[in-house]
């Protein structure tokens, strides 16, 4: 598999920022492939900001497609068939046009290899029906785009219009019989930037062309609010580990969004639902996120709802030599509570090997919150 993206000489990747050489991590939604890092699209809320590659404009590539693969096939956290995967969610954007080749070579390869793997995409750029015919090529994996919309008009924020993500999603959901699904990814919403009910509205009309909607708020890190002191506005005065969204807002989006029946908060339910399957993330012993859900959607993940035992935790988490401190401090209908992990990745692996949550004791979810931050929350019931 030929790389179309200059590829860096070892020396070269040695000098990258530590995190930015990790090409397989785990992340929320699933195990993030990025060997390829660089985009020109400047959002100034992007999360490259957090990996210190926000002055990498230009795509790279840190090994060719078919090294990335196989670092990740082999990965230890990965699991066939079970683990969901996230491609070039991190640094770039999949559809560029230089870094298209690559996403099509990764997933063909992943695909030959009879995996059925759910693969998250997540783009902002143009696509075409010459796209979708490839995608319909793919024969085992369950491919899932994800077109990010946020609306926001400022171009000092988003100088890559939010239309032509709104477009690709109109194209891409309108081909018939086809086997990924289409999600919108309506994010960040930021109170003042794009909350009008004229943005609401068009978020809405845009909705009833995809599969799943999901609405989400913004990661507001140390490292964004130093680049939005470059004259940006401040859209919240603290910055925090979790997604603002504040209580306010969700109570407007789920006003507009009344008639619909297919908006989540979550992003593994959206894509579950798309594909007709229980969430893989096991929310639905959080009943506070089911209540925006379908029935239908709800029958399914209530059926596949398993609470687990002390003992099957331990037995997972053998697999993992850096959860051998895992300690289990409860265990109730909405997740396993644990201690003596040093990092989150062997988490998200036992969350998705068991289909059900594991919260780290350090970081406590409260009601109605759902994960969230506590900006613009009043209470804190745990």
């Amino acid at each position: 598999m030929p790389t179309f993206v200059p590829l860096l000489s070892s020396d070269q990747t040695a000098r990258l920022p530590a995190r930015a050489r990790e090409v397989v991590e785990y992340r929320k939604s699933g195990l993030s492939l990025n060997h390829i890092q660089g985009c020109p699209l400047d959002c100034a809320y992007c999360i490259r900001h957090t990996y210190s590659l926000w002055d990498q404009r230009q795509p790279r590539a840190l090994m060719t497609d078919a090294q990335a693969v196989a670092e990740l096939a082999n990965h230890r956290f990965f699991q066939p068939d079970v683990t969901p995967v996230q491609l070039f969610n991190r640094a770039t954007d999949p559809f560029l046009p230089a870094v298209r080749p690559h996403t099509f070579a990764v997933l063909e390869d992943l695909d030959a290899r009879g995996l059925r793997n759910h693969v998250l995409v997540i783009t902002r750029h143009q696509m075409s029906t010459e796209d979708a015919v490839r995608l319909n090529g793919l024969r085992n994996l369950k491919v899932t785009l994800l077109f990010t919309y946020s609306g926001i008009d400022n171009k000092e924020i988003e100088p890559y219009p939010s239309e032509v993500a709104a477009q690709s999603l109109k194209i891409m959901s309108a081909v018939v019989s086809r086997r990924y699904r289409t999600v919108l990814y309506w994010r960040p919403l930021v109170p003042g930037l794009n909350d009008s009910p004229e943005h609401l509205d068009r978020a809405y009309e845009l909705s009833q062309r995809a599969d799943a909607t999901v609405f989400t708020g913004l990661f507001y890190r140390d490292e964004i609010a130093d680049y939005r002191a470059n004259n940006l506005p401040e859209p919240y005065h603290e910055t925090a580990r979790r997604k603002i969204v504040p209580e306010t807002l969700e109570r407007r989006v789920l006003s507009t969004f009344a008639g619909s029946d297919s908006l989540f908060r979550k992003t593994s339910c959206a894509v579950s639902y798309a594909h007709g399957e229980p969430d893989y993330n096991g929310h639905y012993g959080v009943r506070e996120l089911c209540g925006i859900c379908p029935l239908d959607q709800l029958d399914i993940c209530r059926d596949a709802h398993r609470m687990p035992t002390p003992d099957r935790i331990h037995e997972v988490a053998s697999a993992l030599a850096d959860a051998s401190g895992l300690v289990v401090v409860d265990i109730h209908e909405g997740a396993a509570v644990v201690s003596g992990l040093s990092e989150e990745q062997p988490r998200y692996y036992l969350q998705h090997a068991l289909g059900f949550q594991v919260h780290d004791v350090r970081h406590p979810h409260y009601d109605r919150r759902h994960g969230r931050a506590e900006i613009g929350w009043k209470a804190e019931t745990t």
